[in-house]
């Protein structure tokens, strides 16, 4: 194959780059397919300015906020808005005596539009195409295909928007709508529900927040982000904190603010010039002497007084924003430590229509009434103890629901050639070095020295990759062992900072589906495309909907330039043909447009597949993943002996390895589908599929040998044998949510049979038991929905039969009703007569 040829002539080169390799800085901790959540963020919270671009902020900056009294309208604003005005006037100069260049405008639909550089906006563009689409568009995404003049290089030290990279939106380059095009140009006009939209609309609510702050309090600005959903700016205030009431008066400002239409102006600044116009904040002095290098440049925002260090872009004023609410306020810390000035975080939501607000705090509502933590304690589930935090104590209940989902995938892995492996829970620290692991994730791992060996350091894994690759090392592997697909249940633990656990979803003990596939180049496509449809057989049943992104080499990617530091044809070459066999696997899996590129986003070891799944609530969650490694194989030197060439003898050749998760962590993923579900399990899941009800306790014995057959078929079945009323024990099981309630008395005992209800109450009526064990197999074995009575409809029919035979109740009723109402009419008619006829004889 010319595929296996490749690979073939690249050995040795990646032989050479072994060593080199092993320098680079490891990024294994944003291995997806190794995590329960992105780890790649600082333990901190302040991680984005004492680790980000430039030098850190060292710890003497730490308490730089002073003296502070509240002050309304502070003189600092004058000043900096006198310093605006003199630069801005004189950057709108440079702009008007730049040369107005045609240029070509192409849209996504193909259309070319014709403008004139430094003239034409984004705006302009939208507002040709119709007025509707002009108002409802917030930002635009810019890629040139000829620019006019060098694009310049500004950092602010505190980009907002790094949150739209973390999460792996394609940023691009995002244009305000009003700032002119600089050159021919591909032009997106992206609307609300486009996520980096939303991200540049609560970006430039955070502004606003900020305007609120200042004017208000005089507060001194440090940072103000969008997170998702919503924003937050901390800001110093003293020993001064933010009550209810001032959130209310802060309320009321941002809607003046808002009904100002307040427009947002760009800026480019030097070094000095912020300085010179941050003078007063100690806080953006800070930033700008730290993250911006000298000699290059910043950008600063206003948007009415409000003059903010910020990279942008923003929404073309504040009137867009038509629906703002204050949240609360909590405090926060300079740089994220404690040791450090203490700030006031206040955070808000914001939308572009009030319809969404509305529906953004339905969701609030419906996600606090099902938080699994809650619903975690009312179903007796799970619960946490401080003698092992962060790490979950599974009930029977709980139990059930967690051995279900392991079932569920191990039954997967048999149909589709996993092997599963059972791999120690205690390793060396030589294998986590061997792996890079034990660089940049020590602090992450729980460690412990041998006290018989002298300095042998072990650790509990936190992930099982590197036990894999020993696996497969172990002795001497042929091409035609490959596809070798290797499955692991075992047990990993996480040192979590005791702030980040948070319920099941972040937690130092768990579990997850983790498989490892390894295959020759030639197999990617086809291995890539059969995890994609296991991915999407598991997210079918559990009624959950997904998108796919590709994310592709990142600038440090491994193997594109040689020793001396020059382009690499082979290395590219290798990374050409694994981007191609991820989008040729997409391309087949959900067809050409159904799946979105994230440049650069890629693992430094491999591209990878970015699935983000949505729950019933529309949130989004990263659990499944799919990741090709090109580095582990080299650290470990793996090699299978290769497919003999004519006249040659074995050869060998590095494997290519597959990460891959379907639910990632149980203990996350049983979070979310709790929540998912609102504590309502389908049967096949449930922890408690029946309740069985006698109608008095005589016929508790055959209530409890009915028990007894369907616990030994395994069934979830519970008796209440208890001396509560019939109506009781019927509201109790619904109210545990329970799946069915199997009524049994004097004719179910007679006839061998269950009078069946459902959860919604409806009422299905006598079944024999042989039916209904027929029908609870089917319920399981096909992950049937609860509510089809008869499961060998489909769900359409059951629920139309359902509907129909409900109509046909109501129609019922209403007739008796009718008749009823008739013969009591008949009978009042009737006396009334014989009234009358008695009236008569009597004056006869």
């Amino acid at each position: 194959m010319a595929e296996e040829g490749l690979l073939a002539n690249a050995n040795a080169l990646i032989e050479q780059l072994q060593e080199k390799i092993k320098n680079l800085e490891l990024q294994l901790d944003s291995q997806s397919s190794e995590k329960t959540e992105s780890q790649a963020k600082s333990r901190t919270e302040g991680a984005r300015l004492t680790k980000s671009a430039g030098k850190e902020i060292s710890e003497d900056e730490g308490r730089i906020g002073g003296p502070f009294e509240k002050n309304p309208n502070p003189e600092f604003i004058n000043n900096r808005i006198e310093v605006f005005e003199r630069l801005y006037k004189k950057k709108q100069d440079e702009i008007a005596s730049k040369e107005k260049e045609p240029i070509k405008v192409t849209l996504p639909d193909g259309n070319v539009i014709e403008g004139k550089a430094w003239e034409t906006s984004p705006m302009d563009v939208a507002v040709g195409i119709s007025k509707g689409l002009a108002n409802s568009v917030y930002v635009a995404k810019v890629r040139y295909t000829r620019r006019l003049g060098e694009k310049q290089q500004i950092t602010s030290g505190m980009d907002e928007l790094d949150e739209v990279e973390e999460l792996g939106f394609d940023k691009g380059e995002l244009w305000d709508l009003t700032r002119p095009l600089e050159g021919d140009c591909l032009l997106e006009l992206l609307k609300f529900d486009e996520p980096e939209a939303k991200m540049v609309f609560w970006h430039s609510s955070a502004h606003v927040l900020g305007e609120c702050l200042e004017c208000t309090f005089g507060s001194h600005l440090t940072v103000g982000p969008p997170v998702d959903p919503g924003f937050y700016y901390d800001a110093y205030m003293g020993d001064n904190g933010i009550e209810a009431a001032d959130l209310k008066t802060l309320e009321a400002k941002a809607k003046k603010i808002v009904k100002e239409k307040q427009e947002f102006q760009r800026l480019v600044l030097t070094k000095e010039e912020a300085l010179e116009m941050f003078k007063d904040n100690p806080y953006k002095v800070s930033i700008i002497k730290n993250k911006v290098k000298d000699g290059s440049l910043t950008s600063c925002y206003r948007n009415g007084p409000l003059i903010d260090l910020c990279l942008g872009p923003h929404i073309p004023n504040t009137g867009k924003i038509k629906a703002m609410e204050l949240k609360q306020a909590t405090t926060a810390y300079w740089l994220g430590s404690d040791k450090n000035d203490s700030l006031q975080r206040v955070q808000g939501i914001s939308f572009p229509d009030k319809k969404l607000m509305s529906e953004h705090k339905k969701m609030v509502k419906l996600a606090e009434e099902n938080d699994h933590r809650k619903k975690g304690l009312e179903q007796d589930l799970f619960f946490f103890h401080p003698l092992s935090p962060g790490c979950g104590f599974w009930t029977p209940h709980g139990a059930r629901i967690f051995n279900t989902l392991l079932a569920y995938i191990r039954a997967e892995y048999v149909k589709r050639g996993y092997s599963e492996v059972v791999t120690p829970n205690i390793f060396n620290s030589d294998l986590w070095k061997t792996s890079g692991h034990w660089e940049h994730y020590r602090d992450d791992m729980f460690t412990f020295t041998d006290g018989e060996e002298e300095g042998q350091t072990f650790a509990l894994k936190p992930m099982n990759c590197p036990g894999h690759c020993l696996i497969f090392g172990n002795r001497v592997r042929s091409y035609r062992d490959l596809p070798m697909r290797l499955a692991d249940f075992g047990v990993l633990h996480r040192n979590e900072a005791s702030g980040a656990l948070t319920g099941l979803t972040r937690v130092r003990r768990f579990q997850q589906d983790d498989a490892h596939i390894f295959c020759r180049q030639d197999q990617v496509k086809s291995e890539v495309l059969g995890a994609l449809n296991f991915m999407k057989s598991v997210y079918d049943t559990f009624g959950m909907t997904f998108k796919l992104e590709r994310s592709t080499r990142p600038k440090k990617a491994c193997g594109l330039v040689d020793d001396e530091g020059n382009p690499d044809p082979e290395g590219i070459a290798l990374w050409d043909q694994a981007e191609a066999a991820l989008a040729d696997a997409l391309d087949e899996f959900i067809g050409k447009g159904n799946w979105r590129d994230n440049p650069g986003d890629g693992a430094f070891y491999g591209p990878k597949i970015d699935i983000k799944v949505f729950d019933a609530l529309r949130r989004k969650h990263q659990c499944a993943t799919v990741q090709l490694d090109f580095q582990l194989p080299i650290r470990f030197k793996l090699r299978y002996t290769a497919k003999a060439k004519d006249g040659e003898g074995d050869n060998f050749e590095r494997p290519v390895i597959i990460h891959r998760a379907m639910l990632g962590s149980i203990e996350r993923f049983t979070a979310i589908l709790t929540e998912h579900y609102g504590g309502k399990w389908p049967f096949w899941i449930s922890p408690r599929q029946a309740m069985i009800v006698p109608v008095a306790a005589a016929f508790n014995a055959y209530g409890e040998s009915l028990r007894e057959r369907l616990h030994l078929l395994g069934f979830a079945v519970a008796l209440d044998d208890s001396s509560k009323t019939l109506n009781k024990k019927l509201l109790l099981a619904r109210k545990e949510q329970y799946n069915f309630v199997l009524i049994v008395g004097e004719t179910e005992e007679q006839n061998n049979s269950v009078n069946i209800r459902t959860r919604k109450n409806t009422r299905v009526g006598e079944v024999s038991v042989e039916d209904l064990i027929e029908r609870f197999n089917k319920y399981r074995d096909e992950k049937l929905a609860d509510d089809i009575v008869d499961p060998d409809q489909d769900d359409s029919d059951a629920k139309a039969a359902f509907k129909a035979k409900q109509e046909a109740k109501k129609a019922e009723l209403k007739a008796k009703q009718k008749a009823a109402a008739e013969e009591k009419r008949k009978k009042r008619e009737e006396e009334r007569r014989a009234r009358e006829l008695q009236k008569e004889e009597a004056q006869n």
